[in-house]
């Protein structure tokens, strides 16, 4: 007579519907709601429309598979705007990282008034893209702008320029501004991370004779440089996709000197109405942004490995 096995384990236990933490689901439906409705509808949404004609005005569409992403990659303005965009990114982070490193540095060292110190230079991350826009605007403005008469009293300048209109100087003016107001965030991370290293590290470092660079190498980049590592990640994801600053700044002028992805695939989108195409952009742009953020996640766990 054959025995048959009963798993033990299984004996006297509830259904599954038992067993599922309702009131721990109750909590996090709310937060999963609104990822589904923010997050994945519209991703949905936008895969789907970026393999039809679908136009804005327009109720009828039909289905071109791949057209959008061809016309897309065989167009010389698209191309103009992805190297815009890695110039863009590039520059911002090295400038933001190198200006807030330097600030985070020169804090570390104040002992006295470093509260008040730290509340002025982080004032410009704190403030709306839109004052931010403006405030510059009036700045720089060629008529009543402060910078621009100023560079023509002290003569530098023939006459007054308008420097968000100049082909030749708008991308950099920008840019500047981009890095005056990214940098308060790397230096406000950056020095919460230097509050954390060991001061017995770098006694000890001194005793055994270590030079400055050495101690800056060695042990404080050391450990800062999982903090500094994140930052360059999420800034990279944030800057690539900037398009408030640059928008209200200069519309992605003049010409298309400081046109990105993300105002390319809004005139592509709102300007023509082609939502299949801007749609088609922005699945570019996600794949784009997915590879990069995997290259830099594997150096950071690289270095996690490293510390471990």
């Amino acid at each position: 007579m054959r025995s048959e096995h009963i798993d033990e384990t299984v004996v006297g236990r509830p259904p599954w519907y038992r067993r599922i933490d309702w009131v721990g689901l109750a909590f996090v439906a709310p937060a999963v709601l609104v990822v589904i409705l923010l997050l994945i509808y519209p991703l949905g949404t936008s895969i789907f429309y970026s393999f039809t004609s679908k136009h804005l005005i327009r109720a009828d569409y039909s289905f071109v598979g791949l057209e959008n992403f061809t016309e897309l990659l065989t167009d010389p303005l698209f191309w103009r705007a992805f190297r815009t965009s890695i110039v863009w990114t590039f520059a911002s982070l090295v400038g933001q990282l190198a200006v807030g490193f330097l600030l985070a540095m020169g804090l570390n060292k104040i002992r006295h008034l470093s509260g008040l110190f730290r509340t002025m230079l982080i004032v410009p991350w704190a403030v709306p893209a839109i004052i931010i826009a403006f405030g510059w605007k009036w700045l720089l403005n060629d008529v009543s702008g402060f910078l621009p008469n100023l560079l023509n009293v002290i003569q530098i300048t023939d006459g007054r320029v308008s420097l968000l209109a100049d082909p030749t100087t708008a991308f950099w003016t920008v840019l500047f501004i981009n890095i005056w107001f990214g940098s308060p965030l790397f230096m406000i991370n950056i020095l919460s991370a230097l509050k954390t290293i060991p001061a017995e590290q770098l006694e000890a470092a001194v005793v055994d004779g270590a030079t400055a660079w050495q101690r800056f190498r060695f042990v404080t980049l050391h450990h800062i440089r999982t903090v500094i590592g994140l930052l360059v990640v999420l800034r990279t994801i944030w800057v690539f996709n900037n398009f408030d600053l640059l928008f209200l700044l200069t519309g992605g002028g003049p010409g298309d000197v400081t046109t990105t992805v993300p105002i390319y695939a809004y005139r592509a989108g709102w300007g023509l109405k082609q939502l299949g195409t801007a749609s088609a952009v922005t699945i570019l742009l996600l794949l784009f942004l997915l590879a990069v953020s995997v290259f830099l996640f594997r150096i950071l766990a690289k270095w996690e490995s490293e510390d471990n």
